[in-house]
């Protein structure tokens, strides 16, 4: 049974379905609030601060995409699973992507979903505790983790993704160490099924030129060919 303070935000149309998710996660112990249009969900994510987001793509207003793209330009990181009848590879990966960390597929079973909601807060429980580092240096570059920019000397300051920001923290849980390709995008990226490594290499290319003075020659976000990628402190 969920904590209490468990919060989810249902964004969903159908009101069949509305009433199935509601009547099931409040009997499961969490606290549950709802968004029938894409226009007003943004506004009941700055008012509620949900621990998770079940999310429609399909909807009035703005999509599922456009509502998951502007949760994480916010730089809102809880766990978002995606509602949808399509069931295209393509589609999957757009929202993932953009920052879903799950995509369920129209019908579902209430206890896989389930399943997926309490394995969704677990891990992401994991980029919250108090113990966490929110500034690290690099040479003459320092990264503030909790207000997600890199500031280079100069005062020169660039903006880091929710994304990135969560990938420089579990790497630098395993500082020093190798991680392979796919363990970043399963823990990370959360993806629960195969896909392109490829994902990973344009993140790490894109967060490279962000953190290192000189991108083409790094010192502290290495490729490790063959292996995967390690962070040097």
């Amino acid at each position: 049974m969920p904590d209490k303070k468990n919060k989810i935000l249902v964004v969903e149309d159908e009101p069949s379905l509305v009433f199935t998710l509601r009547d099931t996660l409040e009997s499961e112990g969490f606290t549950v609030f709802i968004s029938e249009d894409g226009d007003n969900a943004v506004e009941m994510v700055k008012e509620h601060k949900p621990d998770l987001m079940l999310l429609d793509i399909m909807l009035p207003g703005k999509s599922g995409y456009d509502i998951c793209q502007e949760i994480r330009d916010l730089k809102y990181t809880f766990p978002v699973i995606m509602l949808t009848a399509k069931d295209q590879e393509p589609d999957k990966v757009r929202g993932l992507n953009l920052g879903a960390d799950d995509y369920i597929t129209k019908p579902f079973g209430v206890k896989e979903l389930l399943a997926r909601i309490q394995a969704r807060l677990r891990r992401s429980g994991t980029y919250s505790n108090t113990g966490e580092v929110d500034i690290l240096q690099l040479g003459e570059v320092k990264i503030d983790l909790a207000e997600s920019e890199v500031i280079h000397p100069g005062d020169k300051t660039i903006e880091l993704t929710a994304r990135e920001v969560e990938l420089i923290r579990y790497l630098l849980s395993h500082a020093g160490n190798p991680v392979s390709r796919d363990e970043l995008l399963e823990k990370v990226w959360r993806y629960e099924y195969s896909t392109n490594t490829r994902t990973v290499d344009v993140h790490i290319s894109k967060l490279r030129a962000k953190v290192e003075l000189h991108p083409d020659d790094p010192k502290y976000l290495i490729t490790l060919h063959g292996v995967g990628y390690m962070l040097k402190v």
